[in-house]
């Protein structure tokens, strides 16, 4: 059940990513309604996938899709 709702979040993601661009993790969360925590989890998979890149602009963690 656990790795659904990660899974999930992580496609809610990528697919925020693919249209929108480069995007802050605050944005993210706001606009998908995903909770932080299920967003932490969820870009940690993104990351295993090597499907995602987070590059630190300013003091705002900025994601970017590979």
């Amino acid at each position: 059940m656990a790795n659904k709702i990660i899974g999930d979040a992580a496609g809610k993601i990528w697919k925020y990513l693919d249209k929108h661009g480069p995007s802050s993790v605050t944005k993210i969360t706001t606009e998908t309604g995903i909770s932080k925590n299920e967003i932490q989890r969820a870009i940690g998979w993104l990351l295993k996938e090597d499907k995602l890149s987070i590059e630190l602009i300013g003091r705002a963690e900025t994601l970017t899709l590979k």
